[in-house]
């Protein structure tokens, strides 16, 4: 769930919140744009009907699901081959955020953020040494509580991290879960171990969990070896460590819980129990239970194993059960006001595991219930009112105790983590050096390589100041960006649906400026947006544009039924449009208005158009990516959109997510996958893995700084990453700009134009006759902005001596960044 928008931000339309709300519409599209339609169909049965069996009763369905993730997790797993293969030349290096301090809750305070947060555990020997996944992002250490972190597993098939357990009799072994299941369940690859307490992993076990995501994972203390796993298909117990599985359930399981020989799964049929470790189940009835679930929790007391607690979801209903001592299960009134409308993203349960009298619960915000003599009590632990109070980020996804004080514990939610030391009455943020942002779009400043603008998962829209610590300039859901390269300190960004605001000192304060959408306008969740100098473009079902920065707009049809895409503005007076289907148009400048829409040939029929761009100074060469699997995913034409020659061979069968041409090099592209970089230096003949140094990551988005010769990066849970594509300078450029003569005692200045302002240049002077034994020239050097992107030197130099001195201007270029 997205924090709302604030009420003292003009022009932001009201926008109701969808049915399995935002969180759902945004899985939905990502599922659509890559062609598992079986996997969207089933999702969006999962989360919005309620009441009814779950649909994965349908065994043709549950078919049709499970070889739709098993293809997508063999060729992510061919394109981990790929990445694999040894790689010369320039790393990728982070640029953060590694926190992003001010960031949005819906409480009173503000609170430091990093990203989503999928798991945490804590180890039993030592509690200063906490594990936490990351849902995109991988698995991060921290040996102090916390206060720092360090990312372990970068080079893992997947860093998707749906659970992470500790072996509590040898926890030096830890065992991860990939393929986060309430997000990344399709990208699951199996089992990680880790037997140095989670510092280096390898892969354990692929089957049989190819394509499936991880919701818990549970380790039993009283024998190391026997595992059991909570699947997006189903119940898993392993007795040997891991190596390999049994299928107990075939049901969606979402939750386990164990003490002793006793287990209970929390899955989409309901309430289960095994009195043999997980090998035979029996339903438990829940009075009142409804037939099916939209989410389900589950957790047992260690002290009072007799006490338990099942927490549920049925569309808008939220249904608790707690059992007493003689093991009968009751139905007691959950917190008032919770919100079950995103039980299917955000979602726990846990009893505090020294008092059977204390219960959290997880939803959208976090609860804490204290059972007293007269029932349960409720507080609102995560979104708090009132001046001094502590807030965290919304939507909750795990939580793990202290293994000394159960009154501290850790939460995660969509913000990053956090510590509270007394049940959550104050909290602490554990997000320094966290850098897990989920970055959905980036715009830069050419003028400087320390300004990125970029919108991010739930989490508003951040500016990279040249530090890793980010600045936070926008709440809401921070979608599309840009930045008038003419005039860097006007910029724009977006929020979920059609509404842009515009900036005009550079983020430090907003405006809305629409455009006028009417209602019941059909959009992405993050549509497209475009800028080109006071140009602006924003697209969903039409095609809005501006030509004086959003003051005014005109709206113009996009043919066929479907939604904008991608778009790409080679000038000013020219938009290119890609949607949903496939097709592809272009829009241009009359002089006194906009033409109607162009059809260009469509590169493939009903593929996702992700990304368009046209090669500098060429508007004849085009590149066009798509998500959709199954059939090519980058094409190219050399006649304006005419005809289309696929160039996907060599790349793996992923989603391409995005496409950067080298401004001075044409033949020289770059496209962002589903997992890593990926080059041509031969127009698409070619390809090889870009990715050295990158994490094994979703790459989201690229952008190209022309001028410090740098690809910037912006990844699902990982941030943002730079690469200098032709490495750092080796050594300086040396040169002669100019010869001059300087009369006796003379003073004169020349000026050279049009360096680079992100250009490190030293200049001298140097006379060509040298006269030993006495200085000849003196000189200073003074620089002007020419423009926003360009500096103009001027260099005075004097002639120190009574006779004519000729002398040479030269300068060191050390580097370009």
């Amino acid at each position: 769930m997205e924090t709302p928008f604030a009420a003292t931000a003009p022009g932001r339309p009201h926008m109701e919140k969808p049915p399995g709300g935002k969180a759902l519409k945004r899985l939905e599209e990502f599922m659509e744009a890559r062609g598992l339609t079986e996997g969207k169909a089933a999702l969006a049965a999962m989360a919005t009907e309620a009441g009814e069996p779950s649909p994965r009763a349908d065994a043709s369905r549950t078919r049709a699901v499970h070889a739709e993730a098993t293809s997508l997790a063999e060729a992510t797993l061919e394109a981990f081959e790929m990445l694999a293969a040894p790689a010369l030349g320039p790393a990728w290096r982070p640029l953060g955020p590694s926190e992003i301090p001010n960031g949005q809750t819906y409480g009173a305070s503000r609170v430091t953020v990093a990203g989503r947060v999928a798991a945490v555990a804590v180890d039993s020997s030592n509690r200063n040494h906490i594990l936490m996944g990351a849902a995109g992002g991988g698995i991060w250490e921290s040996m102090d509580g916390g206060a720092n972190w360090a990312p372990r597993g970068d080079a893992m098939p997947t860093l998707t991290t749906g659970a992470i357990a500790f072996d509590p009799s040898h926890p030096a072994t830890v065992y991860c879960g990939t393929g986060e299941g309430n997000w990344y369940a399709h990208w699951g690859l199996g089992i990680l171990k880790s037997t140095n307490g989670g510092t280096t992993w390898a892969v354990l076990a692929g089957a049989p969990f190819l394509g499936q995501g991880f919701h818990d994972l549970l380790v039993d203390p009283a024998n190391g070896n026997h595992l059991i796993a909570a699947t997006t298909g189903g119940v898993y117990t392993s007795t040997d460590a891991g190596v390999n599985w049994t299928q107990r359930r075939n049901r969606h399981c979402w939750s386990l819980a164990m003490v002793g020989n006793e287990v209970l799964a929390a899955c989409d049929d309901g309430l289960y129990r095994s009195t043999n470790g997980g090998v035979a189940w029996a339903a438990v009835a829940l009075p009142g239970a409804p037939a099916g679930w939209n989410r389900l929790a589950v957790a047992i007391c260690r002290a009072t194993p007799s006490f338990a607690c099942v927490f549920g979801a049925n569309g808008a209903n939220a249904l608790l059960y707690t059992r007493d001592a003689a093991g009968a299960w009751h139905a007691v009134p959950p917190p008032p006001g919770l919100d079950t409308s995103q039980a299917w993203y955000d979602w726990f349960a846990a009893v505090a595991p020294n008092n059977a009298d204390t219960l959290y619960l997880g939803a959208i915000d976090a609860y804490r219930g204290d059972h007293t003599a007269a029932g349960w009590s409720w507080t609102d632990i995560s979104s708090k009112s009132g001046a001094g109070t502590d807030s965290i980020h919304p939507d909750q996804h795990a939580i793990a105790f202290d293994p000394v004080d159960p009154n501290i514990i850790y939460v995660g939610n969509d913000g990053g983590l956090y510590r509270s030391p007394d049940r959550g009455v104050h909290w602490v943020h554990r997000n320094h050096g966290l850098a897990i942002t989920e970055i959905e779009y980036i715009a830069q400043d050419f003028g400087t390589v320390n300004w990125i603008m970029g919108g991010t998962q739930d989490n508003g829209t951040e500016r990279y100041p040249g530090s890793s610590v980010w600045d936070h300039i926008a709440d809401g859901d921070g979608g599309d960006c840009a930045v008038n390269h003419d005039n860097p300190d006007t910029v724009y960004h977006t929020y979920y649906g059609m509404s842009v605001e515009r900036s005009g000192n550079r983020g430090a304060s907003w405006v809305g400026i629409g455009p006028p959408v009417p209602p019941n306008y059909g959009a992405l969740f993050y549509p497209p947006l475009e800028v080109f100098g006071d140009t602006v473009a924003r697209a969903g079902q039409s095609v809005f544009l501006s030509r004086n920065a959003g003051a005014s707009w005109a709206q113009l049809a996009l043919p066929g039924n479907t939604v904008a895409t991608a778009m790409h503005m080679p000038s000013a007076d020219q938009v290119m449009v890609g949607c949903a289907n496939g097709t592809l148009f272009r829009y241009g400048w009359t002089g006194a208005a906009w033409s109607a829409a162009q059809a260009l040939t469509t590169p493939r029929a009903g593929a996702w158009i992700s990304d368009v761009a046209a090669e500098a100074g060429n508007p004849n060469r085009v590149w066009v990516t798509s998500t959709t699997l199954g059939g090519g995913r980058v094409f190219r034409s050399d006649n304006a959109g005419a005809a289309w020659t696929d160039v996907s061979a060599g790349l793996p069968n992923l989603a391409i997510n995005g496409v950067e041409i080298h401004p001075s090099n044409p033949n020289r592209v770059w496209v962002a996958a589903d997992l890593g970089a990926w080059q041509t230096l031969n127009a698409g003949a070619n390809w090889a893995s870009f990715s050295l140094g990158l994490p094994n990551v979703l790459v989201e988005d690229l952008d190209y700084h022309p001028y410090a010769r740098a690809l910037r990066a912006g990844t699902r849970n990982r941030g943002v990453w730079e690469i200098p594509v032709d490495d750092w300078l080796p050594q300086p450029i040396d040169g002669t700009q100019w010869t001059g003569t300087l009369n006796p005692k003379q003073t004169w200045q020349w000026f050279t134009f049009n360096w680079p302002a992100t250009w490190h240049v030293i200049w001298t002077v140097m006379p060509i006759t040298p006269k030993p034994g006495a200085a000849e020239l003196a000189w200073t050097v003074r620089v002007e902005r020419a423009s926003a992107t360009m500096a103009t030197y001027w260099i005075e130099v004097t002639n120190l001596t009574n006779v004519p001195v000729t002398f040479e201007g030269r300068y060191s270029i050390l580097s370009f960044y």
